[in-house]
């Protein structure tokens, strides 16, 4: 693929880094809200009637990449505007995407994914919450886990089974659930190795989501899920990696201020995470220019994913014994703060876990792309 960016994009990167500028030293309340406002959110879906503005691909691309160089806040709205929004476009009805997609535009609604289960994380075929037909609404009854924005968000999608004694990918449902309602839906915040809780756990007990919400048609949810899954490893691929850059320069520089950078060993492994990088860059540009590339996601996700872990372990490489230390601001009333980069080495771990394990992903490549047998799965 030959990616190159033309005048039109280098004018709009000059206005979404004025914009981005201004707005953040102004320090909005709500964030979310004031980028809906701007209309950056959903630069990416087509025709911009739901108060979006339109950008190419190359141009959603310098947005991303303007983002993560400015160190905007970490976006709330990611999973609603770049997950469900085109789930929503590519199978939801006239009237679903009329009553979510204007909210999701404007900022005021945020979403959460209601995929993994405890038996049921990187086999997402093993999903046991149910969802019963009731009239003209759903009954919800089950459990998710590892849902990044639970506690804040205001609906979830969630993939139920709706037909009894289904098994495996047949009977199930893609279905939007209002996350407001006491006393049906229970969130418990999960308190991982960094003390920190990005992650919940749902309970859903006799919870209601309306026969009108269900995207895609009752049974195929299995598809419209699919589909979503593919939208993980887009645009947002490359801001990620401009963090990425961001976090390699810090350890590049503690290894030069502290002089581990003299030891051969350390000094090849920086140069591989440097070159790597850049690997990634080039590979997401590629499968940006190719539609549907069978096996892509599961390639960005195997090389993002390693890398990551990686760096964590290079980081706590290059500062040595002084990696297990506290910060020296430490006090009684944060017994276990950590500094970016013991965060970055304990959050990493499950880079290669989260979002698909990669064994999953191997398994992926191995079957669509490779054309090899498939995994013999004992019923």
């Amino acid at each position: 693929m030959e990616f190159h960016f033309n005048p039109q994009d280098t004018t709009f990167r000059q206005t979404a880094r004025t914009w981005l500028t201004t707005h953040l030293a102004q320090q909005p309340p709500d964030w979310e809200r004031e980028l809906g406002k701007g209309g950056w959110i959903g630069i990416g879906w087509p025709d911009g009637t739901y108060g979006n503005r339109r950008a190419t691909l190359t141009q959603q691309v310098v947005w991303a990449e303007e983002y993560a160089r400015s160190a905007a806040p970490t976006r709330t709205g990611h999973i609603g505007e770049n997950l469900l929004a085109p789930t929503l476009i590519a199978h939801g009805t006239l009237a679903q995407r009329a009553r979510f997609l204007p909210p999701i535009a404007r900022g005021e609604e945020l979403w959460c994914q209601g995929y993994s289960e405890p038996g049921a994380g990187s086999d997402l075929a093993g999903i046991r919450t149910v969802a019963r037909r009731d009239g003209d609404t759903y009954r919800i009854t089950g459990q998710k886990i590892w849902i990044s924005l639970a506690h804040e968000a205001h609906w979830c999608f969630v993939l139920a089974r709706t037909e009894q004694g289904s098994r495996r990918h047949h009977g199930l449902s893609f279905l939007l659930v209002p996350m407001d309602q006491p006393g049906r839906i229970e969130v418990r915040p999960i308190r991982q190795l960094t003390g920190t809780s990005e992650f919940n756990e749902v309970f859903f007990d006799d919870a209601r989501a309306l026969a009108d919400h269900v995207v895609g048609g009752e049974g195929n949810g299995w598809a419209v899920a699919m589909s979503l899954l593919a939208l993980e490893r887009g645009v947002s691929t490359l801001a990620q990696q401009i963090g990425f850059v961001g976090e390699l320069e810090r350890v590049v520089a503690l290894a030069v201020a502290g002089g581990a950078v003299a030891d051969p060993v350390l000094r090849a492994r920086l140069v591989q995470q440097w070159a790597e990088l850049k690997v990634m860059r080039w590979n997401a540009l590629r499968t940006l220019g190719s539609s549907g590339e069978v096996g892509a996601p599961s390639v960005a996700k195997l090389l993002w994913g390693g890398w990551h872990r990686r760096l964590g372990e290079l980081a706590m490489a290059v500062r040595g014994a002084a990696a297990t230390a506290g910060p020296r601001d430490w006090t009684q009333d944060d017994p276990y703060a950590l500094d970016p980069l013991q965060h970055l080495f304990l959050f990493s771990r499950a880079d290669t876990i989260y979002g698909g394990s990669d064994e999953i992903q191997r398994t992926i490549i191995a079957e669509r792309v490779l054309g090899l047998p498939r995994e013999v799965r004992v019923p």
